[in-house]
This record gives structure tokens, sequence and C-alpha cells, in this order.
């Protein structure tokens, strides 16, 4: 967290400071705090890929006291050279913890000395401090673009770019490991590219590149941040990286893949909530819907309703007429006898009754011209 820095010289602190010959150390204690006490505090400034400085005094235990930092060159950048406070304060809690530089407040070749102090409970507390040589105090970005190739039979050729402003002033470490090994393998290299010699092509590779300010520009031991690896081989006849990658694969593919299908399936449900709602529960047809025009338009109308032209209805209506014909059974004479006398009765057709017809009976049918007697 920053926080700005008060514009003011605080309480008498110019003269307290003084000026500090080239090269001199600031090392200022309090009464009653020792020189080991002060050591352990410290202070530790970093310039950070020549973009911005930070110089932090809380980062091994909280400060007891809220410290102000006052900073200054030698030789002066101008002829104003009077102490200034810093502009941007890094807190925790609301306590000072650092301080943190702008790019146009950097110079470097030219000593830089900072004073930081704080009053508690009556007491002019001192953080010991240094002279120091910004360009001694450079880390840069870790590398970036790191891409292989072969250039021949078993040789590869490693390549990256830098995120510095001055390339010329770095010198880089390469580090690789084969899935084979159990160490490290690291070379140093002044240029952005480095050839190996001899690779197994069985092999699965992984390579990583750092950089920091070779002798020409700075005097340093702070290396950049490792970048980010880069791969190269055959993995498939290597379980044990095939198992180490498959858990990341799991996580960083196929879990999102699947929750994001998921989240799909799930908005195209909501919808078409009514077509899946059909499908699991299908409606009852009602026929009666497609009579309503039958009943309540043509009034039980069937012919009409099915469209029967008139032609055709007429035709199947009968076009002649049929007399009635009146059949009726006289009765016998008093001495007469039946037509067939003394003879058997003939008897009847199987299924037909044997008894003899009567008026009622559909078994005897005369016409009208016809007549039974003696």
């Amino acid at each position: 967290m920053r926080a700005a820095g008060r514009s003011a010289w605080g309480g008498g602190a110019a003269s307290a400071i003084g000026f500090a010959k080239e090269e001199e150390p600031v090392e200022n204690f309090s009464e009653g705090q020792s020189r080991e006490e002060k050591q352990q505090q410290g202070v530790e400034c970093i310039v950070f890929n020549d973009q911005y400085l930070t110089c932090m005094w809380g980062s091994k235990e909280m400060p007891t006291a809220n410290y102000s930092l006052y900073y200054w060159y030698l030789p002066p950048r101008t002829e104003n050279h009077m102490p200034v406070e810093c502009k941007q304060y890094l807190q925790e809690e609301g306590i000072n913890m650092g301080c943190w530089f702008d790019h146009s407040e950097i110079i470097q070749f030219r000593t830089f000395y900072i004073h930081i102090n704080a009053s508690h409970e009556g007491r002019s507390l001192v953080i010991p401090t240094k002279a120091m040589k910004l360009q001694d105090l450079v880390k840069p970005a870790p590398p970036v673009n790191l891409t292989i190739q072969n250039i021949s039979n078993n040789q590869l050729q490693l390549t990256w770019d830098s995120m510095y402003n001055k390339p010329h002033c770095l010198e880089y470490a390469v580090r690789y490991k084969s899935n084979k090994d159990t160490r490290w393998t690291e070379h140093l290299a002044s240029g952005k590219i480095f050839s190996f010699p001899s690779v197994d092509y069985e092999k699965y590779y992984t390579f990583y590149v750092k950089s920091k300010i070779n002798q020409y520009c700075g005097t340093t031991q702070l290396w950049s941040e490792w970048s980010v690896p880069v791969f190269w081989g055959n993995n498939a006849t290597d379980k044990g990286v095939a198992e180490k990658q498959a858990p990341w694969f799991w996580i960083h593919v196929v879990l999102p893949t699947a929750s994001l299908m998921l989240i799909l399936v799930l908005v195209i449900l909501l919808i078409r909530m009514e077509r899946v709602w059909v499908i699991f529960m299908p409606r009852i047809p009602n026929p009666s819907k497609n009579f309503d025009e039958l009943f309540n338009t043509h009034q039980g109308n069937f012919p009409e309703w099915a469209g029967v032209s008139k032609d055709v209805v007429e035709s199947f209506k009968p076009n002649y007429s049929e007399s009635f014909c009146y059949i009726s059974e006289l009765p016998p004479k008093e001495g007469s006898s039946p037509l067939w006398g003394g003879r058997d009765m003939p008897r009847a057709p199987p299924g037909l009754s044997s008894a003899p017809a009567s008026s009622s009976s559909p078994g005897l049918i005369l016409s009208k011209k016809s007549y039974v007697g003696v």
C-alpha cells in the first residue's frame, strides 16, 4: 500500500543529518538502542528492471514507530541539493514499511544516501543506512519468449528475449533437466542464445533462463526470477512425467471445459423448459378440439364439415318408390281337408318349425291374387 509522504522536512532533521561524503556510510543510533538492534532492522533497496526503486525497512519485523525516509545524491543533481522526503510510502496497517521511488527519481552511477528516522516515546529512532550505488542494485525482469529449435541432428538452440531496456548489460544463466535426470544443470550465457551440442530424442527436457547485470554495467548478485519454462522432447516413455502432468491437465483444461459446457446446457434447458417438460411428461391429447367446428359451426352436418359436395350427397339418396303388397290367408271351409289329404304332413326343412303357419306366421307368403281352397 502506498501513502503520500510529507513535503516538509521534519523537525530539525536537516541539521541532524547533514551531508555525507561520497562512499561514507551513514549509521546513526539513538540513545537506548544498540547497534545489534538496528542491524536487525536494516534497510534493503532494489531497483526493479530500471523502472522503479523500493527501499524496505520493515521486511523482517513490524516497526514500532512510523519512520520517515529522506534521500539525496552525491554529487547532487541540482544546486538545491537538500535532502528530499519520500513521496510514496509503502504501508501495512497504517505503519510505514518502505518507500517507493519513481523512475524519474532514480540516478545511477551516483552515490545514493538515505536517512530513516522516527520519534517514539520521546526518543529519536534512526535506522542505520549506508551509501549505495543504484547500478549495483538492479534486478532485471525474467527473460521471455523462450524458443527451442533443431539446428542439426541431436543439437538444439535455445533463444529468448529480455524486457530490460539495456540488453547489452545482461548476462544469463540457463538451467535444464531431462525426465531421466535427478539434478539440474546450469550454464552461463553472455547473449540471448544457447546451444546444446547433444540431446537424446527419447528424453523430455525442461529449460529455464534467468538474467542479471553483468560486470560492465554494475556489480551485483541480484538475479532475476526464473523464466516461464519451455519443454522439448518425447515424454511418452516416461510414466512419471505423464502422471505429474495429468493433474495439471485435469485441473486447467478438463474441469474448466466441463464447467462451461454444464453451464451452457443449464442455460439451454432453462430457455426451453417447456419443451423438456413435454418430453418427460407428455400431455394427453384432447380430440374434442378437432370437432368443435363440426358441432358448433356445422351443427353436426358431417358431409358439410367434411367438405363433401352436394352432388355426391344427392347421389346416395334413393330415386324410386315401391308399392306395398298386402298378403292375407283365407280360413278353410267346412268339410274341406288339407291339400295333402291323408298323407303324412310334409316335414319342415331343418331349422324351421313344423307347426302349421298361422295368419301371423311368415312361413306362408301368398300374393294378393292367390287363393287357397278345395
